[in-house]
């Protein structure tokens, strides 16, 4: 059913805290009480909650939660989906469902989400020269603001390879083998990495020297906006004045790799092996030539003359992981937090994911302050925002994330499987503690309590026993489990940055267990 409550009015609506913890009120009947099942695991919808003693962060988390259910639909002809494009067209396009997705994961969308993602896979075609529709209305068709017939339409060139990696993130979170298995994915995954790569010219030896402007049909008329914009090598959807832009080889990295994995999971190691390699080859030509030595940073576009110019800073390279460690990473992260000091109103598209990248690489106050400014923001109704908040709160201020490892090195690396969960956490001086409960990882439902960056709980509130790698920020000879000093093992969240401790334990069905740096003691509720 349709939610019939008005989004002005969520928005509007005060929203009243209590200073130990958020307990959500959320739109509709379908939160926290229908589900859905995915892969044979029901998954209730709206069940996430958070306690916290930081007023600010559960306020945050309390508008995100609301907001985000309240773009989530189900009884249309298009079958479940979410807002996932500007409000008000009643539609969803690739780039926002690809990156809306870990949010929408985490209140309990899965299915949802692989409903959209399969009605982006089972519409790419030749006519559209291995596109798909952008954006997709309820009613299952091309939303008409970008779509025209199959000759003329919008599309930005990152979009497929940006589904494609979040099928596989998905698969990875939901277990849900439709999307290995699936002859409609399966036969996007292959469009894409071949035919499409090939159409639009974005194979190595070619995207130098591409055309900015492919494949179109009869007469040229500069002034047809489906013409024009019928193939943008980028993101950026500002001034045409580029041949490709750093964004779309690093989507290509995320891309290609996630295509390799999937290959291997389906036991094929020989495709799997090509791909890893063009993976590794474009990541390796982003970060040599892409990369301006004298400046210190990552040229952003390569301009109609063919030269490398800088328009602004990578924040793409980092996102999709493309990037090298060491100086290079290091460069994006100073020049994120210094555009959010020097633009703290920039456009929400790009601040909504800023978080979970300061997040990733250690960068805490900062990823703090833009995940509030992201609840608060002017256009703060964009639907990104409000799922990209619940996804940062997730991976980032709770650091819980999955490390996995591939089938040929399950049994070395992984501790006999493919996946291990992991925890660091990521709050700053403002957050005393912070806990959350109800996160679905494919068959099991945890809850994880981070006390400052010393202590974490974690629960396994039911599903089979897991591998959990507790972190922490700074070096330990030894981390207390249950109380039991295990000597721990140090490292770097990456090459050349901050240091982190950790040790890997079991959690049983139904088990608790704690693991602190030290024996000091954080407030609890």
């Amino acid at each position: 059913m349709r939610c019939t409550k008005s989004i002005l009015g969520l928005l509007k609506r005060p929203v009243v805290v209590c200073s130990c913890l958020a307990w959500i009120s959320v739109c509709g009947p379908q939160a926290g009480i229908e589900a859905q099942s995915v892969d044979g695991t029901e998954r209730p919808i709206g069940a996430l909650r958070m306690k916290t003693s930081d007023k600010s962060l559960a306020a945050a988390f309390e508008w995100a939660h609301r907001q985000a259910l309240a773009y989530a639909f189900s009884g249309d002809p298009v079958g479940d989906w979410y807002e996932a494009a500007l409000p008000g067209r009643e539609a969803f396009c690739m780039r926002d469902v690809s990156h809306q997705s870990m949010g929408a994961h985490a209140l309990g969308l899965s299915g949802h989400t692989q409903n959209m993602l399969r009605k982006f896979a089972e519409n790419i075609s030749e006519s559209k020269d291995w596109c798909s529709y952008w954006e997709i209305d309820r009613y299952g068709l091309p939303a008409r603001v970008d779509y025209k017939d199959d000759t003329q339409f919008w599309y930005n060139l990152p979009a497929n390879f940006d589904v494609l990696d979040c099928c596989y993130r998905m698969y990875l979170w939901t277990g849900d083998r439709t999307y290995i298995e699936d002859p409609v994915f399966l036969n996007f995954y292959r469009r894409t990495v071949y035919d499409y790569v090939d159409r639009w010219e974005l194979s190595l030896d070619r995207i130098m020297t591409r055309m900015r402007i492919l494949n179109i049909r009869g007469r040229f008329d500069p002034q047809n906006r489906f013409q024009v914009n019928r193939g943008i090598p980028s993101y950026d959807e500002g001034a045409p004045d580029f041949v490709v832009a750093a964004d779309q080889l690093a989507v290509q990295v995320a891309g290609y790799t996630a295509y390799a994995r999937i290959q291997q999971l389906r036991g094929n190691d020989e495709e799997a092996q090509r791909f890893l390699a063009k993976a590794r080859e474009m990541k390796a030509f982003l970060n040599d030539v892409w990369w301006d030595d004298d400046n210190r940073r990552y040229y952003s576009h390569l301009n109609e003359e063919y030269d490398l110019v800088h328009k602004g800073f990578s924040r793409s390279i980092p996102y999709y992981n493309a990037h090298e460690d060491g100086i290079k990473l290091r460069s994006v992260l100073n020049a994120i937090v210094q555009g959010i000091q020097e633009s703290p109103g920039m456009g929400i598209e790009g601040q909504s994911h800023l978080p979970e990248i300061l997040y990733r690489y250690g960068e805490t106050e900062a990823a703090y302050g833009v995940l509030l400014d992201v609840t608060r923001n002017r256009r703060s109704e964009y639907p990104e925002a409000s799922f990209a908040a619940i996804g940062a709160v997730v991976t980032g201020l709770m650091g819980i994330s999955l490390e996995v490892h591939p089938p040929d090195e399950a049994l070395t690396w992984g501790g006999y499987v493919d996946r291990i969960l992991t925890t660091i956490p990521g709050l700053t001086g403002s957050t005393a503690w912070a806990e959350l409960e109800h996160l679905t990882i494919r068959a099991n439902v945890i809850s994880a309590r981070h006390e400052g960056t010393t202590r974490t709980i974690l629960t396994n509130n039911s599903g089979p026993s897991l591998l959990w790698k507790a972190r922490f920020p700074g070096s330990f000879e030894s981390l207390r489990v249950d109380g039991r000093p295990v000597q721990a093992t140090r490292d770097e969240i990456f090459p050349g940055g901050p240091e982190i401790s950790w040790v890997t334990v079991t959690v049983g069905a139904g088990e608790a267990i704690e693991v602190e740096v030290s024996d000091s003691r954080s407030p609890r509720s």
